[in-house]
């Protein structure tokens, strides 16, 4: 009896099955700490992803990917971890360095890969050698040209920006000797991505100096920065850009980052932020921490808040200290009530209207002069 080989809608089905059940698993591990669940179930799970991430196409290395980097964040440091980046990193490594692969496979790859390796990883020698891979990708972004003005934007340019991003999150962990030599390597050539007509590249550059600055300085509190005039000046003219060849949203979200990026390369400032999640609330008041923030809060997205209440891991990244443990009752008073809560809202839409009228009024009376 001969055996038919499954038809190619078959073999889709089957993918989007596997898919399916990658991002369940990967929502309710963002959305629930399941810690002895998953230990139970560590294997079984890694062997999986790492199956996906061999033999999947794009979409299911996607997913593969964003679970492994959710799984790590649930186990947090220790030998489980350990051994999921061990079995996995080579994998990733693989893919993020494969020219043939697709390019959305590698940008999810790297991000996952840097945040594996910043949770898991105790060998240094393993730590570097993932910077060289991030490197490696990312520079070639670089300005190479001495007479080029702007870098274009290619197919690669997201794949880059997600590398870049990858590896300044894994130089915050750095020993300060390493640090200084990435500094040095990459302080003067990185200024060159500010030029890129890519407005997410010319937003991580920016961030990536900005951190880059205040590790400089946490070393050497007079800390010299040679070509610093022409950096401002670049950064000055990104913060007040109106150029008419860029999209209004890009120029207005570029202008409020480069805004804070200058204030923080000449005057050492950072405008503090706070998050808030259940009756906690978190400052965030440096780079570093910026940065780490919006990294983790990329990979749990709206399971960002509930890791911070209840992830040690998370918590002792941040500095909060043990979970906070409430009562059903102490929750119960912090609740306002549905009529409380529409009376508010009621009140806010009433005041927002009025406001609005006001300004669409100032409008037509200046349009009556014309």
């Amino acid at each position: 009896m001969q055996m038919r080989s499954p038809d190619f809608c078959s073999i889709k089905k089957f993918a989007k099955t596997r898919q399916a059940a990658l991002e369940g698993i990967k929502n309710a591990l963002a959305s629930k700490m399941l810690y002895e669940f998953i230990l139970e179930r560590r294997m079984t799970l890694t062997d999986s992803i790492e199956r996906c991430l061999k033999k999947g196409k794009s979409d299911e290395q996607r997913a593969a990917a964003a679970l492994a980097s959710v799984l790590c964040v649930q186990l947090g440091p220790g030998i489980e971890s350990e051994e999921v980046l061990k079995t996995l990193g080579p994998v990733l490594k693989k893919i993020i360095c494969d020219g043939t692969a697709s390019i959305q496979a590698r940008q999810t790859c790297a991000t996952c890969f840097g945040v594996c390796c910043f949770i898991a990883t105790e060998d240094i020698t393993e730590l570097y050698s993932t910077l060289e891979c991030l490197e490696s990708i990312f520079t070639k972004s670089y300005l190479k040209d001495k007479d080029t003005n702007v870098i274009c934007s290619t197919p690669n340019t997201m794949l880059h920006i997600s590398t870049l991003l990858a590896w300044t999150l894994l130089l915050t962990i750095c020993p300060i000797s390493e640090v200084k030599k990435k500094l040095e390597m990459h302080f003067h050539k990185l200024p060159s991505l500010l030029s890129s007509d890519d407005v997410n590249m010319r937003i991580a550059a920016g961030e990536s100096l900005a951190l880059m600055f205040e590790l400089a300085r946490g070393m050497e509190s007079d800390f010299f920065y040679e070509d610093m005039d022409s950096l401002t000046q670049m950064l000055r003219a990104l913060a007040t850009d109106g150029n008419k060849h860029r999209a209004k949203v890009d120029k207005r979200k570029q202008r409020s980052v480069f805004r804070d990026i200058l204030r923080a390369v000449e005057e050492r400032d950072f405008p503090a932020e706070t998050v808030k999640f259940g009756p906690e609330r978190m400052y965030i008041d440096c780079w570093v921490k910026k940065h780490t923030y919006d990294t983790f809060k990329e990979v749990l997205g709206s399971g960002m808040q509930y890791h911070l209440q209840s992830n040690e891991f998370l918590r002792n990244v941040f500095e909060l200290g043990p979970p906070v443990m409430l009562d059903a009752a102490t929750l119960k008073t912090m609740k306002i009530s549905r009529f409380e809560r529409h009376l508010y809202n009621s009140a806010a839409f009433k005041a927002r209207t009025k406001a609005r009228s006001k300004c669409r009024d100032k409008r037509a009376d200046v349009g009556e002069f014309f």
